[in-house]
C-alpha cells in the first residue's frame, strides 16, 4: 500500500506585532501523491527489472517470485519463494552458466551499479508534478 501524504490544518499566528493565518493550498496533496506514487512505482519496477540479471537461474521461479511477490508501488519488493533467502545469503561466488553476474547478494549489487540512476530518475519523476 502506497503511503499517503496528508496536509496539516491550518494554523494562526499570533504576536505582539500582528497575526498570521497559515494555509496549505488544497491541490498540494493529490497532486504530490500522484508524483510519489509514479516515483514509486518506477522504483518498484525497476528494482524488479534491473536485478534480474542477478537473480540465480535455474527455473526461472526464483524471478517470478519476485514479481508475484511484489506489488508495485507499495514500496516493498520481495522474493517470495521459499528458497530465496537460502539463495540471496548463499556463500557461492557469482557467476553460473546461465550467466557471468547471476548469484547472491543480487539486490546489494543491483544497487552498487544502477542504484544513483533509478533514485535520479525518480527524483525527476516525483520532482515533475505530473
Amino acid at each position: 500500500m502506497t503511503p499517503i501524504i496528508k496536509t496539516p490544518r491550518g494554523k494562526v499566528f499570533i504576536t505582539k506585532n500582528g497575526a498570521a493565518k497559515l494555509e496549505w493550498n488544497t491541490n498540494f496533496q493529490p497532486k504530490w501523491q500522484r508524483c510519489y506514487s509514479n516515483a514509486q512505482k518506477f522504483v518498484d519496477s525497476e528494482i524488479l527489472r534491473l536485478c534480474e540479471p542477478y537473480i540465480p537461474l535455474r527455473t526461472g521461479m526464483l524471478i517470478k517470485s519476485g514479481i508475484l511477490g511484489t506489488e508495485i508501488g507499495s514500496g516493498t519488493v520481495q522474493w517470495i519463494a521459499p528458497y530465496a533467502r537460502a539463495q540471496y545469503y548463499s556463500s557461492r561466488k557469482p557467476g553460473s552458466q546461465t550467466g557471468p553476474l547471476r548469484g547472491p547478494y543480487w539486490f546489494a549489487r543491483f544497487k552498487e551499479i544502477h542504484g544513483r540512476a533509478v533514485i535520479a530518475n525518480a527524483r525527476r519523476i516525483a520532482g515533475s508534478g505530473s
